[in-house]
């Protein structure tokens, strides 16, 4: 009798050490969310999921202001150290009950299920995602991942070309090591 009442305290303390050791999913990306964010999350819930954080809040100055180059509300997410993790926008500027419109990733913790992070090559997303599609900009090239809905942008400069052209991109012409400049989830 004492052996089971040991055995059972014994289980429930590692229990509670293995949930208590877990990050919660906090730093899992997959279609539809990020960490705790989601597409039903509202700006105002930020100051609540990210209470110890810092949120610097970059407001546009909505339709009447002066600014014209900040089209976007931004909310960046630093952690207690200073180190900058995410990159909220919001789908409705000047709108605390607006639901989130992308997430910029930029810390290599968040990463989804096969390990693709801010850090990884394009060998690694290459082989654990279908790239549906490839746009060239001026500087960079943007890879469309339907299946997490994002886009990952390349400097053209890890492709070996130069910057402010227009030369399409093909998948063949991205080096394996070549590494994103950014990581943006969509919530639309």
């Amino acid at each position: 009798m004492i052996k089971k009442s040991i055995l059972s305290i014994v289980v429930i303390a590692c229990s509670l050490l293995i949930i208590s050791c877990g990050d919660g999913g906090k730093f899992e990306i997959e279609k539809g969310k990020v960490g705790h964010l989601t597409p039903k999350t509202t700006i105002k819930e930020l100051d609540k999921i990210f209470e110890n954080d810092s949120i610097v809040k970059n407001l546009s100055e909505g339709a009447l202001g002066d600014n014209y180059f900040q089209d976007d509300d931004e909310y960046l997410v630093f952690e207690k150290g200073g180190k900058h993790i995410l990159t909220i926008i919001p789908k409705e500027q000047l709108d605390s009950v607006s639901t989130i419109k992308s997430i910029e990733i930029h810390d290599s913790r968040y990463q989804t299920e096969t390990g693709i992070n801010i850090n990884s090559s394009f060998s690694e997303i290459n082989t654990n995602n279908n790239i549906n599609r490839i746009e060239a900009t001026l500087k960079s090239a943007t890879l469309f991942i339907d299946d997490l809905n994002a886009t990952i942008a390349i400097d053209k400069e890890e492709l070996g070309m130069k910057s402010f052209t227009a030369q399409k991109v093909t998948l063949e012409q991205i080096p394996d090591l070549a590494k994103m400049k950014s990581f943006i989830i969509w919530f639309n």
